[in-house]
């Protein structure tokens, strides 16, 4: 999909070494520890067509050389971290908003029907409906952030939905039923 350059100076960044994530909108994303506009990394996205684009570049003022991969939050933002700042600085955490809506996150992303899930998400309160690929689960509201509910009879692999006063919120992976 997208070839990173081995020399110094790459703006697209060097040394990918981290697993990507995909997001709710098929997207993959990822870091790479050097590259970019000042030698420090970048933040990539590359999308299921194949089209690479660097989203942002790392400089001394906000950290470098991010050595671990990204974590989508399940209001669409992403967290990492980086390993320095300047020679003698120990590195930070980021966030970086590229405008992914909300979406709901199973735990654990796999089970039998019947299987207790957590079901993590952002302002869920209100929730009126969970679905596991189109199957409808009897739930409880624990919390705005949580829904605790388990695998219905007749669920197959696929997305979960929950249906809240704001819209419909789906995982950004498949939630794996299995036998």
């Amino acid at each position: 999909m997208h070839s990173f350059c081995s020399r110094r100076g790459c703006p697209d960044g060097q040394y990918s070494n981290a697993e990507l994530v995909q997001a709710a909108d098929g997207t993959f994303y990822g870091t790479t520890v050097r590259g970019g506009a000042d030698y420090r990394g970048t933040v990539f996205s590359i999308a299921p067509t194949g089209e690479f684009t660097t989203l942002h570049s790392f400089d001394a003022t906000y950290g470098g050389q991010p050595l671990a991969g990204l974590v989508e939050d399940t209001d669409g933002t992403f967290y990492g971290t980086t390993s320095a700042v300047q020679a003698n600085a120990y590195g930070t955490t980021f966030s970086l908003s590229v405008g992914l809506g909300p979406v709901v996150n199973p735990q654990p992303a796999y089970g039998q029907v019947g299987t207790a899930i957590n079901i993590l998400g952002t302002n869920l309160t209100g929730a009126t409906s969970v679905t596991f690929n189109g199957t409808a689960a009897v739930f409880a509201l624990i919390s705005r952030s949580l829904i605790a509910t388990t695998v219905p009879t007749g669920a197959t692999t696929g997305t979960v939905q929950v249906i809240t006063p704001k819209g419909m919120l789906s995982s950004n992976i498949a939630f794996l039923v299995r036998p």
